[in-house]
C-alpha cells in the first residue's frame, strides 16, 4: 500500500474526518489512542515532536499518558505530520494489526477498541465506521457487563435477604428468651429492693442513734481537752519557772567558778613569774649535776662519755620533735606550704594540704599536743572547701597578710613559758619566733616524723 507524502492525508480521510468531528471518540477508544501515542512518543526525537509536547519528552509512557493525554490527543487531531509519524511507529511495533486495518479487514479476534485506536491513528478509508463500530461494541460489552453485574448483585442481595430473615428469626427467639430472663430478674430485684429499703430504714435509725452518741462523746471529749489544756498551760508555766530557776543557778555557779579559776590562775602566774624572776636575779644554773655525779666511777650498763656524744640528737632527728611534743601543754605550729613544698612539691596544692593534714591528725592523736597548720592565703585561686581533721586547727592568712606574719602572731598570742614549736625552714620565720620564745625546728624533721607515722 502506498504511503502518502509527509503532511498529506490519505484518500477519503478528509470526508471521514469531517464526519468524525461531529461525534466524540468513545472513552475506551480515546484511552487506547492516548496509550498508542504515549508508547510511540519515546521513539521520536525532540525535533519531530510538536512544540506543545516537547516538554513531556523525558516523561515515562505512564506519566505522559497521565499528564499529557489531552495535549497528545489535540496534537494527533490537529497535526497530520505528527499523526503520520505516530502511525509509522505503530506499523513498526504492531505490523499485523496496522496492515489489517489499512487493508480494511481487521482480525475478528482483535479487541474492537485496539482496532478503532489503530484506525484513528492510521486513518484508512472507512476509519470512522471502524471507530463507531468499536464504540458500539464497547457499549454493548459495557451493557453486558452491567447486566451481568446487576444479576450478580441481585443474587447477592437475595442471599443477604435470606440470611437477614434467618438472623432476624434467630435474634427474635433469643430476645424473647432474654426478655423472659430479664422479667424474672426484675421481679427478683424488686424483692431485693424492698428488702434493701427496709434495711436502709433500719440503718438510718441506727445512724441517727450513733450520731447522738457521737455528739455526746464529742462534748465530753471537748470538756476533757479544755481541762487538759488548762492543766498543760499551768504545768508549762511551772516548768518555765523551774527552767529559769535552774538557769539562774547554773549562771551563778559558772560565774562563781570562773571567778575562783581566775583568782587561782592569777595566783599561780604570780608564783611562777616570781620564781623565774628569782632565778634570773640569783643567776642560778639549771640543776643538771648532782653530788653523786662528781664521784669518778663506772656504773653498770652506762656508756662512756664518747658513747654519749655519739648519741646526741641532730637537728633533723624526729626523736627531738617527740621530746618537744612531750612537754606539758605543747603547741605545734606548722608552716604548711613550707613543709609540703619541701617534701612533695610536684603534687597539686590541694593534695599537698590533704596529705600534710592527714599526717598532723595522727601526730595530734598520738601526742595530745595542740596542732595548728598555717597556709598562705595568697596561694588560693578560689575559696577552699576543707573539713579540718580532728585535733588540727587549719588557718589561711588574710589578704595582704603572709603566712609568716600569721605564724608570728600566733607565737606572740601564747603566754610566756608555754612550749611552742614552730616547723619552718624559712630562716626569717625561725629567727622571729625564736625571739618571741618559741622553738623553731626544720621542716625535714616533721617530714621524717610523718613518714614514720605512715
Amino acid at each position: 500500500m502506498e504511503q502518502p507524502e509527509s503532511g498529506a492525508e490519505p484518500a477519503g480521510s478528509a470526508g471521514d474526518a469531517a464526519e468524525a468531528l461531529d461525534r466524540p471518540l468513545p472513552e475506551g477508544v480515546r484511552r487506547r489512542v492516548v496509550a498508542l501515542v504515549s508508547d510511540a512518543f519515546g521513539g521520536l526525537t525532540v525535533a519531530e515532536l510538536p512544540s506543545q509536547l516537547r516538554q513531556y519528552a523525558r516523561f515515562t509512557p505512564s506519566r505522559r499518558a497521565k499528564f499529557a493525554g489531552n495535549a497528545m490527543a489535540a496534537a494527533l487531531e490537529g497535526d497530520p505530520l505528527f499523526r503520520q509519524r505516530i502511525g509509522e511507529r505503530l506499523k513498526e511495533t504492531q505490523p499485523e494489526l496496522a496492515g489489517a486495518v489499512e487493508a480494511g479487514s481487521p482480525p475478528a479476534a482483535a479487541d474492537p477498541e485496539d482496532v478503532a485506536a489503530a484506525a484513528y491513528v492510521l486513518r484508512p478509508a472507512g476509519w470512522v465506521k471502524l471507530v463507531a463500530a468499536a464504540g458500539e461494541e464497547a457499549q454493548r460489552a459495557d451493557a453486558e457487563r452491567a447486566d451481568e453485574a446487576g444479576r450478580r448483585e441481585l443474587e447477592r442481595l437475595r442471599e443477604e435477604l435470606a440470611d437477614a430473615r434467618a438472623h432476624t428469626r434467630t435474634e427474635t427467639e433469643r430476645l424473647r428468651a432474654d426478655l423472659d430472663v430479664a422479667r424474672r430478674e426484675a421481679e427478683s430485684l424488686q424483692r431485693k429492693l424492698r428488702s434493701a429499703q427496709a434495711d436502709v430504714k433500719r440503718g438510718e435509725a441506727a445512724l441517727r442513734r450513733s450520731h447522738e452518741e457521737i455528739d455526746g462523746i464529742r462534748a465530753e471529749a471537748a470538756a476533757q481537752v479544755s481541762a487538759a489544756e488548762s492543766e498543760g498551760r499551768r504545768l508549762k508555766a511551772r516548768l518555765g519557772e523551774a527552767e529559769a530557776s535552774v538557769e539562774s543557778a547554773r549562771r551563778a555557779a559558772r560565774e562563781g567558778r570562773s571567778v575562783e579559776d581566775m583568782r587561782l590562775r592569777l595566783l599561780l602566774d604570780t608564783v611562777l613569774d616570781a620564781a623565774q624572776g628569782l632565778r634570773r636575779e640569783l643567776a642560778l644554773p639549771p640543776a643538771s649535776v648532782r653530788p653523786a655525779d662528781t664521784v669518778d666511777a663506772v656504773e653498770p650498763g652506762r656508756m662512756s662519755p664518747k658513747d654519749i656524744a655519739a648519741r646526741a640528737l641532730s637537728e633533723t632527728d624526729p626523736a627531738l620533735l617527740d621530746q618537744l611534743l612531750a612537754l606539758p601543754q605543747a603547741h605545734l605550729v606548722v608552716d604548711g606550704y613550707n613543709v609540703t613544698k619541701t617534701g612533695y612539691p610536684t603534687m597539686p596544692l590541694e593534695k599537698q594540704r590533704l596529705r600534710l593534714l592527714g599526717g598532723l591528725a595522727m601526730v595530734a592523736a598520738q601526742t595530745g599536743a595542740e596542732v595548728t597548720c598555717v597556709f598562705d592565703g595568697a596561694e588560693l585561686a578560689a575559696p577552699v572547701l576543707l573539713a579540718p581533721p580532728r585535733g588540727v586547727r587549719v588557718l589561711f592568712s588574710k589578704a595582704g597578710v603572709t603566712a609568716d606574719e600569721l605564724i608570728r602572731q600566733l607565737v606572740r598570742a601564747e603566754p610566756p613559758g608555754r612550749p611552742v614549736i614552730v616547723v619552718s625552714t624559712d630562716r626569717e620565720v625561725a629567727d622571729g619566733v625564736a625571739k618571741a620564745g618559741a622553738r623553731p625546728v626544720a621542716s625535714l624533721m616533721l617530714l621524717k616524723r610523718l613518714s614514720r607515722v605512715s
